[in-house]
């Protein structure tokens, strides 16, 4: 398993579907997810820091554990199949449970856990972004995360969900 971190969400176009953008912690490739929209929102509001007046699905499922006296130690992306990919969710007292990726995501970021991601899924449908190119030499400096951002924006460009297809 690879050690992977959410670089952020984003709404491709021209088909309005939304994707989460993982990276693995030590090295460059990145794992693209096309998600659903209320998943899409979920994430991005964790990540903003957002907390709704209201608990919403995953906030609640989160309260639940808590109450519960267990917590997610760890979320994992264990399988992708047809371009569907599978999650599990890793519990305090070793109990797995089967979840989608983008809400087994979701969740990470709320629980405030480790995200890992199986070495065949990585191989699979990650994607190498280098860190350095030479058409970023006469550009300014730019925070990593935003860099990795348009890099994987520029990619985006030219690629379809079809290419991911095996």
């Amino acid at each position: 398993m690879i050690e992977v971190e959410i670089v952020g969400v984003r709404i491709e176009l021209p088909s309005n579907q939304p994707l989460v953008l993982l990276k693995e912690m030590h090295g460059d490739r990145h794992v693209p997810i096309w998600i659903g929209t209320p998943e899409a929102s979920a994430i991005a509001l964790a990540q903003q820091g957002v907390v709704p007046p209201r608990p919403m699905t995953h906030d609640l499922l989160i309260d639940v554990v808590e109450a519960l006296g267990h917590a997610i130690i760890s979320v994992n992306i264990v399988a992708v199949e047809d371009n569907i990919f599978y999650g599990q969710l890793q519990f305090d007292d070793g109990t797995v449970v089967s979840s989608r990726a983008s809400d087994a995501l979701a969740l990470a970021l709320r629980a405030k856990c480790r995200i890992w991601c199986a070495d065949a899924v990585m191989e699979e449908a990650g994607v190498r972004i280098t860190e350095h190119d030479e058409s970023e030499e006469a550009e300014p400096p730019v925070v990593d995360e935003e860099r990795e951002m348009r890099r994987f924006r520029e990619f985006l460009d030219d690629v379809e969900p079809e290419d991911f297809e095996g």
